[in-house]
């Protein structure tokens, strides 16, 4: 059985997501990874982009959707992105995307705070 999966690390967006209002007033910084697990069994032999999944379409499709719409939960959003990619990837069967958000409004030192949401078919 042969595994494939491809992964889009640290795509970052400027958005203005967030439920207070001076998230959605001021915007920030959003950093997030995609991960897709394709159909087994693929076969590169051609050694083309027609035998996997495009991964410069897939990075299309999650700036389409992130940058595309407002959310207030990041959870949405990476539910919506999960969603587009399942809908046009007909070869991924699972796809993870964590957003990461580096500008909390949490009286907090961090990193960022994150959601991570998983869809497969």
């Amino acid at each position: 059985m042969n595994k494939t999966t491809i992964e889009l690390k640290d795509l970052e967006f400027f958005a203005r997501h967030g439920a207070l209002a001076e998230e959605a007033k001021l915007g920030q910084r959003f950093k997030l990874d995609v991960t897709l697990r394709l159909v087994d069994g693929l076969d590169f032999e051609e050694d083309s982009t027609d035998c996997t999944v495009n991964y410069a379409e897939v990075y299309e499709a999650v700036k389409e959707v992130f940058t595309g719409f407002r959310f207030n939960l990041i959870e949405r959003a990476g539910e919506l992105i999960c969603s587009e990619i399942l809908e046009r990837f007909e070869r991924v069967v699972e796809v993870t995307v964590k957003v990461k958000k580096p500008a909390v409004p949490v009286d907090c030192i961090c990193d960022y705070f994150a959601v991570e949401v998983t869809r497969c078919r």
